[in-house]
């Protein structure tokens, strides 16, 4: 929250995106939303600005943040965090597809699962460096087509396996870390992929912190556990398919 300013409570019900962020816009403050359900592009762009909400917001909530924070009590709907370039989501429950589409910047934290393709696309450059963390578990194509930053799937569901099909296809950049020993994961040509632990999980530790912290989750167990680290082999995947290299 940002502390001594003004907090603001917005009614969504019945109102469009349009007006709904106008509303934002002009609030200059924390700003809390309730009754919120399926409006899109909640946030869009916003960078100094707090946002609870209330219910369900629909496509591609806090697409472009520049800064903002924003915290979920209840599930999101897809492109969260839709080309992010700075700032914080929190999702109090599930996340539908495509979370952190090209997202360049900024952290997103996920209580439960994500559905299918969640940090395609994503990068980074010099010290911009996004992080997606889920709790719980994701679809398929995982990190298609990732260049840069960070991907951490908790798996603390454990009635779901943790990754379903083709996670990491295409990848060239970053790094995605599964909770895992990975017996049951199925991995693409042109990734290379190792068990760590301990001492070595200190590159994501901050970020389980942070998870740990908004949630309420239990920090210790997590970082007892072996995680799957995956990294490309190339920046260049499709090289050999091209006529002229």
């Amino acid at each position: 929250w940002k502390r001594g300013v003004s907090m603001v409570t917005i009614n969504t019900n019945g109102m469009d995106h349009k007006a709904l962020n106008e509303a934002i816009r002009n609030s200059d403050g924390n700003v809390i939303l309730d009754n919120c359900c399926g409006q899109r592009f909640i946030a869009a762009g916003a960078s100094d600005i707090h946002v609870t909400i209330n219910g369900i917001p629909g496509n591609a909530l806090g697409a472009y943040l520049n800064g903002a924070e924003i915290l979920v009590n209840g599930n999101a709907q897809d492109a969260v965090g839709d080309t992010m370039n700075d700032g914080c989501v929190i999702i109090n429950g599930n996340i539908g597809d495509a979370a952190g589409y090209a997202m360049r910047g900024g952290e997103i934290y996920v209580r439960g699962n994500a559905g299918y393709r969640a940090g395609i696309h994503m990068k980074e450059y010099k010290e911009k460096c996004p992080v997606l963390v889920v709790g719980g578990s994701c679809g398929s194509f995982l990190g298609e087509y990732q260049a840069g930053g960070k991907i951490i799937v908790l798996g603390l569901d454990d009635g779901k396996r943790i990754v379903s099909n083709f996670p990491c296809t295409g990848m060239h950049g970053g790094k995605v870390f599964l909770r895992t020993t990975g017996e049951d994961i199925k991995l693409p040509q042109g990734v290379t992929a190792e068990l760590i632990s301990g001492a070595a999980l200190s590159e994501i530790a901050p970020f389980i912190h942070r998870f740990c912290v908004a949630f309420g989750t239990d920090e210790e167990s997590i970082l007892a556990s072996t995680f799957l680290r995956i990294t490309p082999d190339s920046r260049n995947p499709y090289k050999q398919m091209y006529v002229a290299n």
